[in-house]
């Protein structure tokens, strides 16, 4: 795809999402939240859905959640044009309660037309609520976390959402871990720089 077709299409991709009132949740949303990162990444990371810090500026995990994935990032040595973080859902849901499964599928469409574009090869999914509209099951997240699985050209990871690590410091280090493995699969296939001193 050359570059001015490539972004005539993600500028409808993203008029799509503002104009979008196929659910509820739109109708008392300050902002419908898309991205943040690279259009074009190979890692994609996925949350739930935006919380107010979110739905205020428009982007994705900004809040306290979002600060704590911002921090792990840095600290492995990701850079932007590393990973695109997106949400299933792009409105916020009241009282930050979790998507409704209805919310969720409507929203799915959105989802497929951002893979088209940014083609990520990795997927992390952090949280049940974003392993179970990839799955279709909700999950125990101890038995699937920080494990790949092939599904439709990507490699996906199951994470805890950074949430669970602000009630339980010890949430931490799984995330670490699994995030850490997943910029080892990254660098791997040949997909981000190597930087020696990670986990060395």
């Amino acid at each position: 795809m050359n570059e001015d077709l490539f972004v005539k299409q993600w500028m409808e991709f993203e008029n799509g999402i503002r104009t979008c009132t196929d659910c509820p949740l739109s109708a008392n949303r300050t902002n419908p939240v898309i991205y943040r990162g690279a259009r074009k990444a190979p890692l994609m990371i996925i949350g739930e859905a935006p919380g107010s810090e979110e739905d205020e500026q428009g982007l994705p995990f900004v809040g306290k959640s979002g600060k704590l994935l911002q921090n792990l990032l840095n600290s492995l040595g990701f850079k932007v044009n590393d990973y695109h973080i997106c949400n299933i859902c792009r409105c916020r849901p009241p009282e930050n309660r979790r998507p409704m499964p209805s919310e969720i599928a409507t929203c799915k469409k959105h989802l497929a037309v951002e893979f088209r574009l940014s083609r990520p090869k990795v997927i992390l999914l952090m949280g049940s609520t974003a392993y179970e509209a990839f799955f279709g099951e909700k999950p125990l997240m101890r038995d699937v976390r920080g494990v790949f699985i092939e599904k439709n050209g990507f490699i996906i990871m199951t994470t805890y959402h950074p949430a669970y690590a602000l009630r339980n410091s010890q949430g931490k280090i799984p995330i670490y871990e699994d995030v850490l493995k997943v910029r080892e699969k990254l660098e791997e296939l040949n997909l981000i720089e190597h930087i020696s001193g990670i986990n060395e």
